[in-house]
């Protein structure tokens, strides 16, 4: 079971995470949505695609574009389509 955790708080728990570069890809329904708060940063990845990215409010304090996620993928990258990583001080164990 891999598990995220931001703020001393959980933000997801999965057996089903995909790794790619390193990053751990949780599901979407591993994710608990309330400390998730989409925003307008996009980025492109030459291969997987343009990410989307969630702001985390966990605890009163914002961590900005601390996940993110492929609304649609490269053919490449159809496995995490939907699939939420992160960084910015997000701890995976």
């Amino acid at each position: 079971m891999k598990t995220a955790k931001w703020n001393e708080t959980v933000i997801a728990e999965s057996d089903e995470t995909v790794v790619i570069e390193g990053n751990h890809y949780f599901p979407p329904n591993s994710i608990k949505k309330e400390f998730f708060k989409e925003n307008e940063t996009h980025t492109t990845c030459h291969w997987k695609g343009v990410a989307s990215y969630y702001d985390l409010e966990v605890n009163g304090e914002t961590n900005t574009d601390a996940a993110w996620y492929y609304p649609e993928t490269s053919e490449l990258a159809k496995g995490i389509k939907g699939y939420v990583a992160f960084w910015k001080g997000v701890k995976v164990s």
